[in-house]
């Protein structure tokens, strides 16, 4: 009886947290999941056939995956470099991690808020380019007949405000390196860009792996940055379940675009999972 005790003992810590995803999430999961391939009083796919037959939705199929393409890899490459150049930093150190965290502690609506009283017509943007000369008056660029530089003013303003996700959860993955590796490989003469990516990278690897799956999930649900800076003119997955959900009234549809949002980031999660697996003789 003794010895079972200890084999129970994690299992029974683990409940409590078991029990709370199983009636927050995995519940109310099912119910929408349920609700998508409902119709009429039994089970269809008419839900799944009026969304995709929506004239937004390639639209906004084509807008999601547009960001979500553009922004996690250079949010990547950014938080890897951000890392990098703190590693080499001995004095103020704390004060650059700060800053660089400042987006953390703003919300999505807020940021795109900012970033539209940056790019209106009337903006900061547009009135510093006038003043110096390089325009002769308001551009815009957030409107339907510029959609190349509304994504790109999106995808700007996802790297300001959730490259510091990446950054963190790369930083806390540096920070418990062995420094034992790369000392010994500076003691045979390799570069700084070898240590890099011969070292640092593979040994980066299930923090890589943690922070590309968080951003990639999260980007995929990109509502109110999209909403502030785009509104109908971006359309996006989670944008369009709002509009049939509270627009249209229209809850089938709505869970049929939710259960589309978790099924490409469920797949996606798998794609970095088998993508990143650390090689069996890697594993401490």
């Amino acid at each position: 009886m003794r010895s079972q005790r200890p084999a129970l003992l994690p299992y029974l810590l683990i409940a409590p947290s078991v029990l709370f995803l199983g009636a927050l999430f995995l519940v109310p999961l099912f119910q929408t999941a349920v609700l998508a391939f409902q119709a009429g009083g039994g089970w269809s796919l008419n839900n799944v056939h009026r969304m995709m037959d929506d004239i937004n939705f390639g639209e906004a199929v084509g807008n999601t995956f547009s960001v979500v393409l553009l922004a996690v890899p250079l949010q990547l490459a950014l938080a890897l470099a951000m890392t990098v150049l703190l590693r080499q930093v001995e004095r103020g150190r704390d004060l650059i991690l700060w800053v660089w965290s400042i987006p953390l502690g703003i919300s999505d609506l807020a940021a795109g808020l900012v970033w539209l009283a940056l790019l209106t017509d009337l903006g900061w943007v547009n009135t510093a380019l006038f003043r110096l000369g390089l325009t002769d008056g308001p551009q815009s660029w957030l409107t339907y007949e510029t959609p190349w530089t509304l994504l790109a003013a999106i995808v700007v303003a996802e790297l300001w405000r959730a490259t510091a996700i990446v950054f963190v959860i790369l930083l806390a993955g540096v920070q418990l390196l062995p420094k034992e590796y790369e000392e010994a490989a500076e003691v045979f003469g390799a570069s700084p860009w070898q240590r890099f990516r011969k070292v640092t990278l593979p040994l980066l690897r299930p923090s890589i792996q943690t922070a590309l799956i968080l951003r990639t999930v999260l980007a995929f649900e990109m509502f109110a940055m999209a909403l502030a800076l785009g509104g109908r003119n971006f359309p996006v997955l989670v944008s369009e379940a709002f509009n049939w959900q509270y627009g249209s009234q229209d809850y089938g549809v709505a869970a049929a675009c939710a259960v589309l949002v978790m099924l490409i980031s469920l797949a996606a999660t798998v794609v970095f999972l088998v993508g990143f697996r650390t090689p069996a003789g890697q594993r401490s």
